[in-house]
């Protein structure tokens, strides 16, 4: 080792340390985490020490609760909480029986503070968009509980009954901040949209001023959705598929007779029609606005050298006026839709193992959903303010979350989470 390395190593400050500090001093994650309570009668362990060791169980990138419970014995726990992490089994029934709306408003309460701290700065003409999606979570031919859903699978010449979990997700997208806010399962018998409204009413309930505009899927194009957004304020913008056949059949038909908007974004061309006054959808029962987006991507094979085309055609249908959302700027939030794929669940299940099924119970899946949204909430914004610019910029996100690590299985010194008596 040259000289001088083992020292800076130790002078190194540690991240999780860091990151414990950020969370109580600036957030009051702890007091937070104390509002929430289980049904359990005469519990040995706190509902604190438990979703403490949740958080950790995902700040530090493990894959199971037993991965967990392999790190009772650090030093660590007894520093930060005062006595060992609580075991797999206790962790996975104290979820269980957690009370969920406890949960959820820690993360209506994390969103005020990290509003009040201003960390969803923004131009004031700029649309916050509250994105909607639905994904599935686990799957299994064996294993179900009282919340799974169901459907038949033919394997082999065989029909089979797959058990499977899928939820909705809502997520704040402030420019390019996220938040994830909230999520809502589907129950058995139920369709994705009509959990999705369930999750809106609450999040419009809860926050109403948060955001002006609901950015989903073509699966969301339906009457029922977009009349209960209106009658809340609230403009939505969806993708506009063959279930709107009427619609989308106008709509072609007389953007062929005009002439599209060109515009050209790095290797992107784009031409685009937009539209107002289409009364086709009856169900509606007003006019709404379609938008089309042809966009041409061009590059060069990095095997051959030759000239690649991608063409990719886009249309929407929104509520949004082109007064308050220009051609160009409902292109923008059209797409804006895939950051709930790309920072919200591809990014949880690939690093944050969101898909794991930690225990199989309809409130506990929902717990960890919850959780692994809190953590990643503040994780990123923790990276976001209290790295220095020149070290975030040359570090990805993985490599803090590998020091994060790194400090808990090394025993990075912390402050204990100081609590009310």
């Amino acid at each position: 080792m040259p000289p001088g390395i083992g020292s800076a190593i130790r002078r190194s400050p540690e991240i999780l340390r860091r990151l414990l500090l950020c969370a109580q001093g600036v957030y009051d994650l702890p007091d937070l985490l104390l509002s929430v309570h289980d049904t359990r009668r005469r519990p040995r362990v706190s509902t604190f020490a438990v979703l403490s060791s949740v958080l950790m169980l995902f700040w530090t990138r493990m894959a199971s609760l037993h991965a967990l419970e392999q790190t009772r014995q650090q030093s660590l726990w007894t520093r930060w909480m005062g006595h060992w992490s609580p075991s797999a089994d206790t962790v996975g029934r104290v979820c269980s029986q957690l009370e969920l709306p406890e949960l959820r408003e820690v993360l209506y309460e994390l969103y005020s503070r990290f509003r009040r701290n201003k960390l969803f700065a923004r131009p004031r003409t700029e649309l916050i968009a509250l994105i909607l999606d639905g994904h599935e979570s686990s799957a299994s031919y064996r294993r179900h509980c009282a919340g799974c859903l169901q459907r038949r699978m033919v394997i082999g010449g065989e029909q089979r009954v797959q058990f499977y979990h899928r939820s909705v997700m809502a997520q704040l997208q402030v420019g390019d901040v996220t938040f994830l806010l909230d999520t809502e399962p589907q129950a058995p018998h139920e369709d994705e949209v009509a959990a999705a409204l369930r999750l809106l009413l609450r999040v419009v309930s809860r926050i109403p001023r948060a955001f002006e505009v609901v950015l989903v899927d073509g699966l969301y194009a339906r009457a029922e959705f977009f009349r209960a957004a209106r009658a809340r304020g609230k403009e939505v913008i969806a993708v506009l598929k063959d279930d709107r056949r009427d619609l989308l059949q106008d709509a072609l038909g007389l953007f062929a007779t005009i002439q599209p908007i060109r515009e050209r974004d790095g290797s992107t061309e784009r031409l685009m029609w937009d539209l107002d006054g289409f009364g086709s959808w009856e169900a509606m029962g007003r006019p709404v606005r379609v938008v089309r987006s042809r966009e041409t991507t061009t590059w060069h094979s990095q095997a051959d050298g030759s000239e690649q085309t991608r063409v990719a055609d886009w249309l929407w249908v929104t509520t949004l006026s082109s007064a308050r959302a220009g051609t160009h700027r409902l292109v923008e939030l059209g797409h804006r839709r895939w950051a709930i794929e790309n920072h919200g669940f591809n990014e949880l299940v690939k690093h944050w193992h969101a898909d794991h099924l930690f225990h199989h119970h309809p409130t506990a899946i929902q717990c960890f959903w919850l959780m692994v949204m809190m953590a990643y909430n503040l994780f990123h914004a923790f990276v976001d303010r209290q790295i220095r610019a020149a070290s975030r910029l040359r570090h990805t996100c993985l490599y803090w979350a590998s020091r994060i690590a790194a400090d808990f299985y090394g025993s990075a010194p912390v402050e204990p989470w100081s609590l009310p008596p």
